[in-house]
């Protein structure tokens, strides 16, 4: 399997939310490829915690406030050059639309608004040092088929799927195939966020190092998609729903009809559809 070039022994990768879950995950097995690993997470003694285990450097940092993440900036740089920001800081718990809007500001601020911070405190500085780097957003699938449910936390994984998009298109232009973005887009994944309480992963969860094998072995590919199964939902399943969502657009059909009663039984053969 080939390497990604920014992926290489002594270069710094800075990773967000990375006192736990997919974060601590990535930075567990970076680290084990001789990168020197960054952990950003909220001043908690869960992220000395976690650095400690990975023989990383810890940062306390809010990715909702701007100036916190060129600090993070600063602090990375002096542990030497960085080729890889992996922005993967979030929450979820934001509610209906038309409730929580204190929910709704957290969530956004940090889903998305936390991902812009990133990009603007370190591209510019990843562009102006010239070696090979990627960049990886923490999407979700929820941000591409938009279950009901969450409305805010789904909003804002949308957005950075359309944002990492945009930075893939940006960064061909300006800086040819040097720096990479890159969208991981996990399942169902036990984690902190995702356990509700539970202390045992269920069955049908991924773990957040299988999330990190597919985040590592996509860029080494070249994905910019780094699409996560799980262990009840394969890679066909996932495609028929996406393509269901797809058609809702293009045969007008009511939004979200997945879950119409309405089309019920019509979604119920299009899944039995042979891949």
């Amino acid at each position: 399997m080939p390497q990604h070039p920014a992926l290489a022994a002594g270069r710094v990768a800075v990773i967000t939310g990375g006192a736990s879950g997919i974060g601590l995950a990535a930075g567990r097995r970076l680290a084990g490829m001789g990168m020197k690993v960054v952990l950003a997470d909220r001043g908690t003694e869960t992220l000395q915690v976690a650095a400690a285990e990975i023989g990383a450097y810890a940062v306390a940092c809010d990715v909702r406030d701007p100036e916190a993440v060129l600090r993070l900036k600063t602090e990375a740089y002096g542990q030497g050059e960085v080729t890889v920001l992996m922005n993967n800081a979030g929450v979820g718990g934001g509610g209906k639309p038309w409730e929580n809007p204190d929910g709704w500001r957290r969530v956004l601020e940090t889903n998305l608004f936390g991902v812009v911070n990133g990009l603007q405190a370190f591209v510019p500085e990843m562009l102006g040092r010239g070696l090979p780097g990627a960049i990886v957003n923490t999407g979700s699938k929820q941000g591409v088929t938009t279950p009901p449910g969450d409305a805010a936390y789904n909003a804002s994984k949308a957005a950075v799927k359309v944002v990492t998009e945009q930075l893939a298109h940006e960064l061909r232009t300006v800086a040819g195939e040097r720096i990479t973005a890159h969208l991981l887009i996990p399942g169902h994944t036990f984690t902190g966020m995702t356990a509700r309480g539970r202390a045992e992963k269920p069955a049908s969860a991924w773990t957040a190092d299988q999330v990190a094998e597919v985040l590592v072995d996509g860029m080494g590919r070249g994905d910019f998609y780094l699409w996560c199964e799980d262990n009840e939902t394969t890679r066909g399943v996932d495609e028929r729903r996406i393509q269901w969502a797809a058609d809702d657009i293009i045969k007008n059909r009511p939004a979200l009809s997945r879950w119409h009663r309405d089309y019920a039984e019509a979604f119920k053969a299009h899944m039995a559809k042979p891949n």
